[in-house]
């Protein structure tokens, strides 16, 4: 629940809270303006369940197709140098669109000779 509905529906029990109160003063034989009191009453608790209302109104749903694209730019300390990555089993060059992500791992298809296979990083030193 996000802070301004919370807020309303505080402000709604107050507001109802008090004009129950005020409906309560009206039948008091002490009172001297009984109709002005009840009818004060009743404004205060309609203005609380109008703030009920708005309160509880959801915001309109996102469309379904919405789709959202995420690009992560990593900048590299120093002077990086890219290596050619070759298939490790007949050793022809692999293109970028040849590595893919499946599962969270960098996964290499071989469009030369069909081997399929997980990229592991070697340490440098």
């Amino acid at each position: 629940m996000s802070a301004g509905k919370l807020i309303g529906f505080v402000a709604a029990a107050i507001l109802i809270l008090f004009g129950v109160l005020f409906m309560w003063a009206a039948f008091s034989p002490d009172t001297a303006n009984q109709w002005g009191t009840l009818f004060t009453g009743i404004a205060i608790v309609g203005a609380g369940l109008i703030l009920i209302f708005f309160a509880s109104r959801s915001k309109p749903a996102a469309p379904a197709d919405f789709q959202q694209n995420v690009t992560l730019n990593v900048d590299l300390p120093g002077n990086v140098q890219l290596e050619k990555i070759t298939c490790q089993n007949c050793g022809n060059p692999l293109s970028k669109n040849d590595i893919k992500i499946v599962a969270g791992a960098p996964t290499v298809n071989c469009p030369y000779c069909g081997q399929v296979y997980q990229l592991t990083e070697e340490p440098k030193w």
